[in-house]
């Protein structure tokens, strides 16, 4: 790389005041920490030989972003030791309750990185036995930066091994031959990236627009205050679910499960006399990873080819997901939802509308502008009521610095939506970061149990049908 570097036109989008999007990973450890060993631990690891956290982002004479190389970067800017945080203050809550209240209040816009420093921060929370990880959006995106900081773990059970990195399932050959079902597929790929492009600048324009509902965010509530839950699930449960359905995946039960969780909640906050109609449709913001490789990165890459060009960085984009409101399904068929999800996903695979997404972005950020693309985006965000991530993480234990990590979750700076949801799997679990505006979903510790209970629902259902 050269001392200087653009920075990219999603990382452009990313650093603008109006944005200013910070990915946050909460990792809990078993053990105590040592703030000097761990600042020791860091000092040698990958992240510090990784270009992007050794560069200073500054503005050319032009006022165009660039990544300056640094070549020293003190870890006392960057590490730092938290004692006796309390939330609500005055107060006695459990440890993820006092991370959760702790990260929400980074989570607002105004939280800043300084542009004095590479754009990353870890807070050691000493009290809670947890790591808080902040890195800037601009800095890649989450599939990079998980790659990274697993790239500095080892097993437990092998400490001088790496944790394994989930392979995506590979794709199924297609014949050269231009057979009539591989043209079938062709016209639906085609028709179906035009009616999701055109969905997508419909929103743009503000001319079709989620109704309103009780977890209904707007322009400016990315500004108002946080609240954070955690909802927990055993991958256990998913698998069960998905073998109960034919060809599911995770991620048609993940969506599934967040259709009959939203549909719950909503029932209970919507009075009874409501002219809240059946069916009624909930969109959703999807982040999707557009790698050639799925997944989980190898950072052994970066190490031999010197460079951050081919793969890292952010390279995602975003759908639309639908999610329908229909009362008292969950007394009947509860996988009625997974299924749902899954001819609704399936005909989002077979389209190209994150690429499109992904696309469009990067023309508007370069030949139009940071603004225009800011206006773009919160049109899409506000015209929708909830963002979505998942991404798999290693499958078996593992430890930083000798340390064995008992939980990884992760969520982001606010939205102009009331609630955004972030999954991350980890040696068989996964948990759910939901993140709420609370003077509009005051309960997030309910919604979290709506999502754990729709998942068990399903699972009781799944398990009597497989024996069936």
């Amino acid at each position: 790389m050269e001392a200087e570097e653009p920075v990219t036109p999603v990382g452009r989008f990313f650093v603008q005041e109006e944005v200013n999007q910070v990915i946050n990973c909460i990792m809990g450890v078993k053990n105590p920490i040592n703030i000097e060993s761990f600042k020791a631990e860091i000092k040698n690891s990958l992240l510090i030989q990784h270009p992007r956290f050794r560069s200073l982002l500054i503005r050319d004479k032009n006022g165009r972003e660039i990544w300056e190389r640094t070549q020293n970067v003190n870890l006392d800017d960057h590490i730092f030791s938290i004692q006796d945080v309390k939330y609500p203050p005055n107060s006695i809550s459990s440890d993820d309750e006092i991370v959760n209240g702790y990260l929400a209040d980074l989570t607002a816009v105004s939280s800043h990185l300084s542009v004095d420093k590479p754009l990353w921060e870890i807070h050691v929370l000493k009290d809670q036995n947890a790591l808080v990880w902040r890195i800037h959006h601009a800095l890649g995106d989450g599939v990079s930066l998980m790659s990274l900081i697993l790239a500095m773990c080892r097993k437990v059970d092998q400490p001088d091994q790496l944790p394994t990195i989930p392979k995506s399932a590979k794709h199924k050959n297609r014949s050269s031959r231009l057979s009539r079902e591989n043209l079938w597929e062709l016209v639906m790929r085609i028709w179906l990236s035009f009616v999701y492009a055109v969905e997508l600048f419909l929103r743009c324009l503000c001319s079709k627009r989620d109704a309103k509902t009780k977890i209904s965010g707007g322009p400016g509530v990315e500004f108002w205050p946080r609240k954070l839950a955690t909802a927990r699930f055993k991958f256990d449960d998913m698998k069960s679910v998905k073998n109960a359905v034919l060809n599911a995946t995770i991620n048609d039960v993940l969506f599934g499960v967040i259709s009959a969780g939203l549909s719950r909640y909503l029932d209970y906050h919507q009075p009874s006399n409501s002219n809240m109609q059946e069916g009624l449709r909930i969109t959703g913001l999807g982040m999707v990873n557009l790698r050639k490789q799925p997944g989980l990165q190898d950072m052994s890459e970066l190490v031999k080819s010197k460079s951050v060009s081919s793969w890292w960085g952010n390279k995602f984009g975003f759908i639309l997901l639908p999610v329908y409101h229909y009362k008292n399904v969950s007394d009947n068929d509860p996988l009625q939802y997974v299924k749902r999800a899954k001819a609704m996903l399936d005909k989002k695979k077979l389209s190209l509308e994150a690429h499109f997404s992904y696309a469009i972005g990067n023309l508007v950020m370069s030949f139009l502008g940071p603004e225009v693309a800011r206006l773009l985006n919160n049109r899409v965000v506000c015209s929708t009521s909830f963002t979505i991530s998942n991404v798999v993480g290693p499958q078996e234990e593992i430890m930083l610095g000798g340390n064995p990590i008992t939980s990884l979750r992760v969520t982001s700076t606010s939205l102009s939506h009331a609630l955004t949801m972030h999954m991350l799997s980890y040696a068989g679990n996964a948990e759910m970061q939901i993140l709420v505006a609370k003077d509009i979903i005051p309960d997030p510790q309910f919604l979290a149990k709506c999502l754990e209970d729709a998942l068990l629902e399903m699972k009781d259902v799944s398990t009597a049908f497989i024996q069936t």
